[in-house]
């Protein structure tokens, strides 16, 4: 993780990304990816899964076995739109896997009980 981000961040990253209204510019969507997952890794840390969204970010959360090399055994990709529809609740995970617009592989890689983000509530 490149830096920490404080919940004030986060918030005002989503915020930012709502008022925008359906079709964010690029700089505003990024910022939002970026920010909830940071936080995201930060309320959960650990190596165990790497979550991917790109062109935007990646990052390592979840505790449990971790990887150093190579592609790590729990991998979690998506766009940026499905990701912040799964940040803000707009989509949900089961949906958004079933329907191939998450790609969720290994034992660890299921993310349905961290999403959405309660960046309210610390968690």
């Amino acid at each position: 993780m490149a830096r920490t981000v404080t919940r004030d961040q986060v918030a005002a990253a989503l915020a930012a990304l709502a008022a925008a209204g359906p079709a964010p510019d690029r700089t505003t969507t990024g910022e939002a990816v970026r920010a909830s997952l940071r936080w995201l890794a930060q309320q959960h840390p650990g190596k165990a899964v790497e979550i991917r969204v790109p062109p935007f970010a990646a990052v390592q959360a979840v505790g449990g076995l971790s990887h150093t090399r190579g592609t790590p055994p729990n991998v979690v990709e998506t766009d940026a739109a499905t990701w912040l529809g799964l940040v803000t609740g707009a989509t949900h995970w089961a949906d958004a896997v079933a329907d191939g617009r998450v790609t969720a592989s290994g034992t660890r890689a299921d993310l349905a009980s961290l999403l959405p983000l309660r960046v309210d509530q610390g968690g």
